[in-house]
């Protein structure tokens, strides 16, 4: 790396100082630093160049850089030229002193660039510090800082130099005024002293070995005299304490006779600064320097001062230890330093001070002295040998102190007093048996943090700094071997000092092991009379027994067994080589576990055998029975630790079976029957134990024994004083009861099989059924007592279990069977069988929980007993499965993340379940015994608790195993319930819990090589098929429902591959109970295999539909979930895939109206277009196809019958609605779009006004009543629903909105607006679905011939309705449409032929260019409408004159002129008709043909004209305003065919719509100019009005006289007029 590529990267990285991220700050100085480990020269070089030539750099920044130049200068030091260091110096002395004011990091930092260059460069370090310290100027802080610490890193160097700085120094010290200068000058003060006193310790290596402490006496004294007179006396702490820290040091250099002045007022001075700072470290430092300086001379001061010093420092060790205060620490550290020094000056008066404190019961006292004492007891071991006797009597009464910190603080001094010897003293026992006592002491499993004010030490603290203290004295002081040996064997077999047994046992090895190695080949222990050390026998049995928990205490268990290996010799000469052996192989065993891993039943046989070995070993029944003695004698010793009482009685029951005194034996087990606490479980426990094992060699002799104390006064003594305390009493008697019974269950259990079956009926069975009843009053009483039966079954179970396990137990009859088992159940369940015991004195286990092993114990005995012979009755058997599913499957689980402590009694217990059901079920290896036992876990499978659904599943997968691998078929026979139990399995391949999901699997796959098996298939065949359900259970762990349902299709694909035909129908039946299920899972898993079952297997159902319909109807009616809807749906989708017609036809036969979830089956049929399609041909057919209604006459005179609805098309109706509704039989209804509107609309036509049968008349008014009625079942309403779906459903929604806005959908319902509905369906349909029409129509034409009327009238309407519209001219639709209605002129129906008549006229509406065209067939058809007669009612002849004035404007004239006037004649009746639309319609139309003509009216016509004109004018008045309003029309049209311009004028000025009419004065005027042009019209205007003189019209009688007011005439100034008139009035006279 070249020179000038270093200057840049180190000029680059100092510009990068000044960055504000505190983060780059610090790498960029890591960085200049690791570049200085490389380049140092350069570094330092760049760091001086870049501060010299960066003079206004912040301080911040300088003191960074200067940070990295201390870093290298330490790091090279040596490495350093003169040159560079001196500029170095220069620098740094410039940057700390540049500013007079304190800034410490930055002048620190420049300090300790000089301090480091000071180590080697100390002269020149020297010669610029000494430069800004002249004498008379107060020298800069930080100068003074500097020399100081130049002093302490470089003593050599600067103490020579020190006479010179300190005559300089002192004339500055009264001129230091502020209390910061004071400071430095202290530190200052202090390190000079520290320096000298190092240099003149070490002056055989110093450069000047000439330099004497007196050459710095009389300037520290001075120095001193200023410190302690007056800067002592400040009130600024932080001074006082730099002022008492300088005072320490500088006492070892003052004179010896200026200390000793000194002293009266230096130790006060400086105790009393105890009171005035919390932080005493300091002045307790400085204390113990003062006293070494004090004592260093023979100061007799101290005498007279030793009272207060003792007090005061005896005050600062009482002080409270704090962990986490370094300070508090600290200071007891350098009290007992001074603690020393007086020891060693006055070591009477110092004990005389501390001994009588011990007695004190202040806790902070007595901890304070004893750690004095044991501090001295170390420290002036000489001083304090001749003490002893009095140190030892003094520990009285802090060994009887209970306070955790007083006994951790004895220990400490008993230690201190073990390595000086201070044990060997009398005396010295009661402190080993106090460390033997603190062992003991119970650890605790976490200590507890000390608080800030806490005052206790954990207990655990004190023991383990005890058994620290106790191996090493044991261990590393070698003259306590004789004093601990062999006294701490006394501590072995006392209970209290039980937790002390592993320190015990460790100590007592390590000092047998020394003596072995000294040579000693003889007893290790010499009795020699002492009566208090244990014999071998009580040694062996306590460390034998405790040895049984073996991780306990630290692991006591790996201590006995050691200590019994090195006094094998002690306990029997004859063990020596087979312990060599049998302890190491225990030891290993131990080493290979932990406390959590070691299995204690392994470990305790271990030791059993290691006893078993031992004895016969020995073979000495002298000493063998002895050791039963002793055995016998520490039983009680026990109370407290029952695992390890329990293992000592079967260490007693081992050695009895070892012992060959019949009489010992039988002896040793009396006592312990007499003995033994029956309250304890544990206790009874190990006594059956005991019992059981000496059967094992004494058979005979133990059942004898046990008899025997059952007869006894003992026992019948103890019932008897029961009976005084009732309530008491029988817990007592049950508990020996139960102690009793166990012994028989651990008898049978141990007893050699050859004796078993002679004495187990009559000896075993028969004492446990009396002990377990009791008798009152001659009559058998079960117990009550829940721990008796707990106590039966177990020994129940040992006793079955030994029987069956004889050579001759299969064939063993055990006629005591069914009462054992019943004695069974209300262990299992009390509910089981109320008829044994009253519920109310049943104190069981709730059955949610599962606390004790009594279940798994009592299923584990009906288990055996189940497998022995006789087998149980059919109702025994159910009761009993009913009771063991009751008591486990109910059981909750523990919550995660807990740690369970039932859950291996649960899986226990489980297992006893499992184990009892198979056993059960190898008695009935058939389908139907297999059917049996899933019955009775068919309701906890399908149970809502999950826990409960996977037990049930574990379970029958467990059974269906069983049957599988032990089938065994001789014939083929049908595996008949496959089907059953495969539908109910096979859902739960979706449960919410995974574990079930996985377990169904399980079943399903065992049940398919169930049915392999019985179909001829051997047991080892593997099919392939069936073992892709072992593939499947991957997805099955997944919980996507997605995945869980792709798996379970997967399953049923599965399942559909084997299933027998015969079987299909009873699985699916039991799948569609499956789809009710609580667990929404496993619901929609039955649909899903439901639906594939139907898809791959559904060809074979036709005749079951019906069936498979009404099941999922019958289902949905009590399932309302939308999950199961939805799998009917598409389940009945999925069967009409198959059998369409079938499914429509089951569907049709539901009751209406159909319920919602027949509706729902009914839409899912729309799905699939294709099916869609032919469902709704279907339906089409179901509706047309029958009548759609019958007459009936509800009552015998009415007029007319009533028409009720058939049921069939009704119902094909309904069925088509909802399919139509269904979005996705939109493609279906387009393809039927016109086969479906035209039928609808006849139905609808068809259906008006007909009623429902009186059945369905009763539902409608209940559900309407009720309001649940969603639609309306009227027939109509129906049709016209349906009609309105398939209009949505086919993309019309214009036409129905169109419709509803008009209101036409509720004219369609009625007959009165019926055909107006019809015609404003034409009208939208036209409008908005004209490209349908051409279909439409096809399908309309073909009613023409229909029976029913009002289909031909619907037809009709809605075609001529159509002509309306130039839609049909524009699909060229008109001549056809022309053709049909012309052809519908003939119908036998008025209705028809007026429709017709109306749809002709529609052409001048829809194609007014056409009408020229067809003119002639177009009049032709309305004359002939004129003049029809066999309408009563003339409404033919109405439409006919409606649409001939539509026309007439239209045709040709010359079409006109030839029905002109037959028109006019046939139409004049019908002026003056009642009707108001006939006069209308008729006086219009007679305006219309004057419009025709034109002025070219001929005469004959004209005759019409002139004989209307009175009518016309007189029903001006008519009181109807159509009438009047058709007459101004035709007076208007018929002015210009008067030829008078004049009347035509008239008219077209008064007569205008919307213009008022004054009457009389129109009439005059009329009159005057009719007069004036047709004088020859007057005679017949007069016989005409006087026609209307009668008129029933008011208003027209009123003006008839007026047309008749000829008197005005004969002042007409026209003589021909006056003549007329005259001639006319006389004429009137006739009529007068």
């Amino acid at each position: 790396m070249s020179e000038s590529y270093v200057k840049r990267l180190f000029t680059i990285l100092l510009d990068a100082v000044t960055d504000k991220d505190p983060q780059v700050q610090e790498q960029v100085c890591g960085a200049l630093c690791a570049l200085g480990e490389s380049q140092p020269e350069e570094a330092l070089r760049a760091c001086e160049e870049h501060l010299r030539l960066h003079d206004k750099l912040a301080h911040p920044y300088r003191t960074m850089i200067l940070r990295v130049m201390e870093t290298v200068v330490s790091s090279h030091l040596g490495e350093l030229d003169k040159g560079l260091a001196r500029a170095s110096i220069l620098l740094a002395s410039s940057e700390m002193t540049k500013v007079k004011e304190l800034v410490c990091d930055w002048q620190q930092a420049a300090s300790n660039v000089l301090v480091a260059l000071g180590k080697r460069f100390i002269s020149s370090v020297m010669e610029e510090i000494l430069s800004k310290f002249q004498p008379g100027v107060l020298p800069h802080h930080f100068v003074v800082q500097t020399l100081a610490n130049l002093s302490v890193s470089n003593v050599f160097g600067v103490v020579p130099f020190l006479t010179s700085i300190l005559s300089t120094m002192l004339p500055m010290l009264s001129a230091a005024k502020p209390d910061s200068m004071r400071v430095v000058f202290c530190c200052a003060l202090q390190r000079f002293s520290e320096s000298t006193l190092e240099y003149l310790a070490d002056l055989d290596q110093a450069p000047d070995p000439t330099v004497r402490k007196d050459a710095f006496a009389t300037d520290i004294f001075s120095a001193y005299d200023i410190l302690f007179h007056h800067w002592l006396q400040s009130r600024e702490a932080k001074l006082r304490l730099a002022v008492v820290e300088a005072l320490g040091p500088m006492s070892h250099l003052l004179p010896s006779e200026k200390l000793e002045e000194q002293l009266p007022k230096l130790l006060p001075g400086v105790l009393g600064l105890y009171k005035k700072h919390a932080e005493t470290v300091h002045v307790s430092r400085s204390l113990g320097q003062i006293l070494e300086a004090a004592a260093s001379v023979g100061s007799r001061t101290l005498d007279v001062q030793l009272d207060s010093l003792l007090a005061a420092l005896h005050a600062q060790i009482c002080v409270p230890v704090e962990s986490s205060s370094p300070l508090v620490m600290s200071n007891q550290k350098e009290v007992l330093r001074c603690f020393t020094v007086l020891a060693c000056c006055s070591p009477d008066r110092l004990l005389a001070f501390l001994l009588p404190k011990l007695d004190t019961s202040n806790e902070r006292t007595r901890v304070g002295t004893l750690q004095v004492v044991r501090h001295i007891i170390n420290s002036a071991a000489a001083q304090m040998e001749v003490k002893q006797p009095f140190i030892l009597s003094s520990m009285k009464l802090p060994l009887l102190d209970t306070n955790s910190k007083v006994k951790r603080a004895v220990v400490q001094v008993i230690s201190a007093m073990a390595h000086h010897g201070y044990l060997e003293q009398p005396g010295g026992e009661a402190m080993i048996e106090y460390i033997v006592q603190q062992c003991a002491l119970p650890p605790e499993a976490e200590p507890q943090k000390l608080g800030a004010n806490s005052e206790a030490l954990a207990a655990d603290s004190v023991r383990a700094i005890s058994v620290s203290t106790l191996y090493l004295v044991s261990t590393t002081v070698d003259r306590m071997g004789d004093v601990l040996w062999p006294y701490l064997f006394e501590f072995l077999v006392p209970v209290r000092f039980t937790g002390a047994l592993t320190p015990l046992c460790r100590s007592l090895v390590h000092l047998a092991q020394k003596r072995q190695e000294a040579g000693a080949h003889a007893l290790l222990i010499q009795y020699n009379g002492n009566v208090t050390l244990p014999s071998p026998y009580a040694m062996a049995t306590r460390l034998l027994a405790v040895s049984s928990n073996p991780y306990l205490g630290d692991g006591r268990g790996a201590a006995s067994l050691r200590l019994l290996s090195v006094l094998h010799r002690d306990i029997h000469p004859m063990l020596g080589q087979r312990w060599a052996t049998a302890i190491p192989l225990l030891l290993e065993h131990l080493d290979g576990y932990t406390e959590e891993t070691l299995s204690r039943k392994e470990w305790e046989e271990k030791l059993l055998m290691f006893l078993r070995d031992t004895l016969a070993v020995v073979s000495d029944n002298t000493w063998i029975c002895q050791l039963s003695l002793e055995m016998c004698k520490q039983l009680p010793s026990y109370n407290g630790t029952p695992l390890e009482k329990n293992f000592l009685y079967k260490c007693i029951g081992t050695t009895l079976g070892a012992a060959s005194s019949t009489e010992v034996v039988r002896k040793r087990l009396q006592e312990l029957l007499e003995t033994a606490r029956y309250q304890e479980e544990s206790e009874r426990e190990g006594l059956a134990c005991c019992f059981g094992i000496c059967a094992s060699s004494h058979l005979d002799d133990t059942l004898a024994q046990l008899e025997d104390f059952v007869k006894s006064d003992v026992f019948r003594k103890s019932a008897g004083i029961f009976n005084i305390f009732k309530d008491r009493s029988e817990n007592e008697v049950e508990k020996v009861k139960s102690a009793l019974i166990l012994c028989y269950g651990h008898v049978a259990a141990r007893a050699p099989r050859e004796l078993l079956l002679a004495r187990v009926e009559s000896d075993i069975f028969r004492n446990m059924s009396q002990c377990f009843s009791t008798k009152v009053l001659g009559i058998k009483v079960e117990t009550k007592d829940l721990g008796l039966r707990l106590c039966l079954a177990q020994s129940v179970c040992m006793a079955s279990q030994a029987v069956r396990s004889s050579s001759h137990g299969s064939s063993f009859q055990l006629l005591r069977k069914p009462e054992l088992v019943a004695q069974m159940m209300p262990v299992l369940w009390p509910r089981a069988i109320p008829r044994l015991l009253p519920q109310e004195f049943i104190k069981a286990e709730p059955s949610d929980s599962l606390r004790t092993p009594m279940r798994k114990k009592a299923m584990l005995a009906c288990t055996y007993l189940a497998s022995l012979e006789p087998a149980l009755e059919g109702q025994a058997q159910a009761d009993l499965i009913h009771s063991c599913l009751h008591s486990i499957m109910a059981v909750l689980p523990e919550p995660e993340g807990v740690d369970s402590h039932q859950e291996p009694l649960y899986l226990d217990t489980m297992q006893a379940l499992k184990d009892l059901l198979t056993s059960l079920l190898q008695r009935n290896m058939t389908p139907q015994g297999l059917q049996v036992m899933v019955e009775h876990l068919s309701p906890w499978i399908k149970s809502p608790r999950g826990h409960e659904r996977v037990r049930a599943l574990g379970l029958s997968a467990c059974l269906l195993q069983h049957f599988l691998k032990h089938l065994h078929i001789s014939a083929l026979v049908p595996f008949h319930n496959l089907g059953l139990l495969l539908g109910l399995f096979s859902p739960r391949c979706a449960d919410l819990w995974p574990a079930t999901r996985q377990e169904a699997v399980s079943c399903v796959y065992s049940l398919l090589y169930l049915q392999l098996g019985y179909e001829g298939f051997s047991r080892d065949y593997q099919d392939d098929v069936v073992e892709q359900l072992l593939t499947l259970k991957d997805g099955l762990g997944h919980p996507d429902p997605a995945i869980l349902f792709h798996t379970c299709h997967s399953v049923a694909q599965i399942i559909g591959k084997r299933l027998p035909p015969d079987q299909l129908i009873s699985l699916l039946l039991t799948l569609f109970e499956g789809l009710g299920d609580p667990d929404q899972n496993c619901s929609r898993a039955a649909a899903v295999i439901v639906n594939c079952l139907l898809k791959e297997r559904g060809h074979v159902l036709l005749e079951k539909v019906p069936e498979i319909v009404s099941v999922l109807c019958s289902k949905l009616q009590e399932t309302h979930g939308e999950h199961v809807l939805q799998a009917a749906q598409h389940s009945v989708y999925v069967l009409a895939a198959r059998h369409h017609a079938a499914v429509v036809s089951s569907l049709l036969g539901s009751p209406l109206p159909f319920d919602s979830h027949t509706c729902t089956l009914w839409r899912a049929l729309a799905v699939e277009p294709g099916l869609a399609t032919q469902v709704l041909g279907l339906l089409l057919e179901k509706m047309s196809g029958d009548v759609p209604f019958k007459e009936s006459r509800a009552f015998l005179l009415s007029s007319a019958p009533d028409r009720v609805a058939t049921l069939p098309p009704l119902a094909a109706t309904c069925a088509l609605y909802e399919v139509a509704s269904a979005p996705a039989s939109g493609p279906a209804v387009l393809e039927l779009y016109p086969q479906l509107f035209a039928a609808l609309l006849l139905r609808v036509s068809c259906t008006v006004g007909v009623q429902l049968p009186r059945n369905l008349q009763a539902k409608e008014r209940k559900s309407a009543s009720s309001g649940l009625a969603s639609r309306s079942l009227e027939p109509c309403s129906s049709a016209v629903d349906a009609l309105q779906a398939v209009l949505l459903r086919g993309g019309s929604d214009d036409v129905v909105q169109r419709m509803e806005l008009e209101g036409g959908w509720q004219l369609l319902r009625t007959s009165a607006g019926h055909e107006e509905g019809v015609t404003r369906l034409a009208s939208a349909m036209a409008k908005f679905a004209g490209p349908r029409l051409p279909l439409m129509m096809k399908a309309l034409f073909a009613t023409q011939s229909s029976v029913y009327e009002m289909q031909r009238v619907s037809s009709t309407a809605f075609l001529a309705e159509l002509l309306s519209s130039n839609t049909v001219n524009d699909l060229m639709l008109l001549e056809s449409l022309l053709d049909n209605l012309l052809a519908r002129q003939k119908d036998t129906c008025a209705r028809v032929r007026r429709l017709v008549l109306r749809g002709l006229a529609n052409v001048a509406s829809g194609s007014p260019d056409k009408v020229r065209a067809h003119g002639p067939q177009l009049l032709t058809a309305m004359i002939g409408g004129l003049d029809d007669g066999d309408d009563p009612h003339s409404l033919v002849a109405l439409e006919a004159m409606v649409g001939l004035a539509r026309l007439l404007d239209l045709v040709e004239a010359w079409d006109l002129r030839s029905v002109l006037l037959h028109v006019a004649i046939r139409i004049r009746p019908f002026f003056d008709s009642e009707k108001v639309e006939f006069r209308s319609a008729s006086i219009r139309l007679f305006g219309h043909l004057n419009k025709a003509c034109q002025g070219d009216c001929e005469d004959v016509f004209l005759e019409q004209l002139v004989g209307g004109l009175a009518p016309l004018l007189l029903h001006l008045q008519d009181p109807q305003p159509p009438v009047a309003a058709a007459c101004r029309f035709a007076l208007r049209m018929c002015g210009p065919n008067l030829e008078c311009e004049e009347l035509a004028a008239i008219f077209q000025k008064h007569l205008q719509e919307g213009r008022g009419l004054h009457f009389g004065e129109f009439l005059n005027t009329t009159c005057k100019h009719l007069m004036h042009h047709f004088p020859n019209l007057l005679g017949r205007l007069l016989s005409t009005s006087l026609f209307y003189f009668k008129s029933s019209w008011e208003d027209i009688r009123a003006a008839a006289p007026m047309l008749t007011a000829l008197q005005l005439l004969l002042k007409d100034p026209a003589p021909a007029v006056r003549v007329k008139a005259a001639e006319t009035l006389g004429r009137l006279v006739k009529f007068a």
